[in-house]
């Protein structure tokens, strides 16, 4: 059985950040997998993952990724690509940790056969609390259908949900978005009011 991992990394909190863990949220409410497949919202954990790496014989990533392009770019890796890319190309904290979980994994003969990477070129990040951009969220639809070709072409398939769905997140996106405060009530980039009483 080929034992295939998809996986979504990124901070939901820092706008475009979030894109990987959206993927695999809309991949989860839209779709019903076989059980050789596993989806799993990665966030930050770095380090935490290498188990779930390891045990993985086809890892699938979802992520935004500093392509230098243009914003809301998609692009796809594979194979050495992957963790090439993400060390050549460092945007934020959890993809240098999560190369280092590609290197271990590789190191403890424990490692994926294959890695498939779709990414999209981030627009907005200093945005503390932000969803993801227009141009941003508009490649979710994108991006699922590439994992889903590249599913397919491991034979795998994923069957659309027609009704009902899994139990409402309240980190769903609508609901996150629907739910954040104002700028005067949470700063958006760092909070003011703290740095004052610091002096800073």
């Amino acid at each position: 059985m080929n034992r295939i991992l998809i996986l979504g990394i990124g901070n939901l909190l820092w706008a475009d950040e979030g894109f990987g863990v959206r993927v695999v949220q809309a991949l989860q409410q839209g779709y019903d997998f076989p059980e050789s497949v596993r989806l799993m919202d990665g966030g930050t954990q770095g380090l935490a993952l290498l188990p779930y790496v390891q045990e993985a014989d086809t890892l699938i990533i979802a992520d935004a990724v500093d392509f230098k392009c243009d914003p809301g770019t998609l692009l796809e890796l594979r194979d050495a690509e992957v963790p090439a890319y993400l060390g050549a190309k460092k945007m934020s904290l959890h993809q240098v940790s999560f190369q280092e979980v590609l290197a271990l994994s590789e190191l403890l003969g424990h490692s994926p056969r294959h890695i498939y990477l779709v990414g999209v070129q981030p627009c907005i990040l200093e945005d503390y609390g932000g969803s993801l951009s227009d141009t941003v969220k508009a490649m979710l639809e994108p991006a699922m259908a590439r994992i889903l070709a590249y599913l397919a072409e491991l034979d795998v398939a994923a069957e659309k949900r027609t009704q009902g769905g899994m139990e409402p997140d309240p980190l769903e996106i609508k609901a996150y978005e629907s739910q954040r405060p104002s700028a005067g009530e949470a700063c958006r980039v760092g909070d003011e009011r703290f740095l004052a009483l610091r002096g800073d």
